[in-house]
């Protein structure tokens, strides 16, 4: 993807994988929607991709014009146009995403709790940290052991 690591970026993760014909008709409006997506009349440098099956990725580089409210707004209402045609939900925030011997799960909230009991998630154990602002920390903080990510905090 030809944008710059400081964009950036908004990351929609999937309740469950989505199917070669979902990600081909997501990917089709991400970029549909990215080549007219707008702020204040200025055309946004912006990008959308798909990550392993279930991550929706917008990326804006905000040096040649910020993303604002109203466009945020607009990339959020795609967002719910994406959960309307595919059923599938992109804002449960609890909805804990992990590797697993290097298999991508997830887990609600109280399935994690109970996973972190049993021992099946540890410390070490890979999570998606999905509040990352920037392309770079996509690269970088991403992927973290759960110790060194939010999630610590709230399962504590």
């Amino acid at each position: 993807m030809d944008i710059s690591e400081n964009s950036r970026i908004w990351i929609y993760q999937s309740d469950r994988i989505l199917s070669t014909h979902e990600q081909i008709e997501i990917q089709k409006k991400l970029n549909d929607f990215t080549a007219q997506w707008l702020a204040h009349g200025n055309q946004l440098t912006a990008a959308g991709e798909i990550r392993n099956d279930r991550f929706i990725i917008l990326s804006v580089d905000e040096h040649q014009a910020g993303a604002t409210g109203c466009s945020i707004d607009k990339s959020v209402n795609l967002m719910k146009e994406f959960e309307q045609a595919f059923q599938i939900n992109l804002f449960d925030r609890f909805n804990i995403t992990y590797r697993d011997n290097g298999i991508i799960k997830s887990a609600n909230r109280e399935e994690f709790e109970n996973l972190i009991r049993s021992g099946v998630v540890t410390d070490d154990t890979i999570v998606f940290n999905n509040l990352v602002e920037t392309r770079k920390q996509l690269a970088s903080h991403w992927e973290i052991p759960l110790h060194q990510s939010w999630h610590a905090r709230v399962f504590s």
